[in-house]
């Protein structure tokens, strides 16, 4: 398994809990089970801040009752350097992506761009597979780490690779500057307005995960697929057709 092993998942030393919701989506859905959250990261360095920050998100997603994964990418090939995909780690990443229903992407950014890793892992995800979609419907927030002063182009190109790949990218985003000072020795976020602004993401994740949830299918049914396949609106069931059909003339007076 390709999944990373985060230490501490409880221990949540920059978290001030008496302002934390232990579930943030309550609200929205009381019976709802745990969501389940991919976490992506773009450096293969032995001491890489996305995979720190992504590691810190996962232990704030936790508190919060999700489920989550990180997907290790250090012996993903590049795209299309294996004939047919057929590679452990590709097939594992799809499979997590498949798995989830939420994800969370976390470049650094060099050369004002994301990084060779971060894109080959989404590169990796094609938009159907055997009938399957392994990214369409999926919530997604986006995060950046950069080595110098504030910037915002990693998680903008995150965006539209989100919005490409059909999948409903919150509101909210994360961009810790100069990211080497914002962790201890031990790999641990510091409290400060960076830890904070993650947290704020991973609980508006959560909470449009559970709201968006049990209406994925609806929001990813086109008319261009359906016409593709050769699935035809029965008006009989379709509630769109039912809901604007023309009242009959006994209705109309009773009304």
């Amino acid at each position: 398994m390709r999944l990373r092993n985060v230490s501490d998942m409880d221990n949540l030393p920059a978290l001030d809990r008496s302002f934390a919701m232990k579930r943030p989506a309550l609200a929205l859905d009381s019976d709802a089970s745990p969501v389940r959250i991919l976490l992506l990261y773009g450096s293969l360095r032995p001491r890489s801040f996305s995979r720190l920050a992504v590691e810190e998100a996962a232990r704030i997603l936790r508190y919060f009752g999700a489920e989550t994964r990180i997907f290790d990418p250090s012996d993903l090939p590049l795209p299309d350097q294996v004939q047919s995909d057929d590679h452990p780690a590709v097939k594992e990443l799809r499979a997590l992506s498949e798995w989830s229903e939420g994800q969370v992407w976390c470049s650094p950014e060099r050369h004002g761009q994301i990084t060779g890793v971060m894109k080959a892992q989404i590169d990796h995800l094609p938009l159907e597979m055997a009938g399957v979609r392994p990214t369409q419907g999926r919530t997604l927030a986006v995060m950046q780490v950069s080595g110098g002063s504030q910037s915002f182009n990693a998680v903008n190109t995150l965006r539209l690779l989100g919005r490409w790949m059909r999948m409903f990218t919150i509101p909210n985003q994360s961009s810790v500057a100069k990211a080497y000072q914002e962790f201890d020795e031990a790999g641990r976020m510091k409290p400060s307005s960076y830890y904070d602004r993650i947290v704020d993401v991973m609980e508006e994740l959560v909470r449009f995960t559970v709201l968006l949830r049990p209406h994925q299918e609806t929001l990813t049914d086109r008319y261009s697929e359906r016409k593709v396949q050769g699935r035809t609106i029965d008006c009989t069931t379709d509630l769109s057709s039912i809901a604007i059909a023309p009242q009959t003339e006994t209705e109309g007076e009773t009304s």
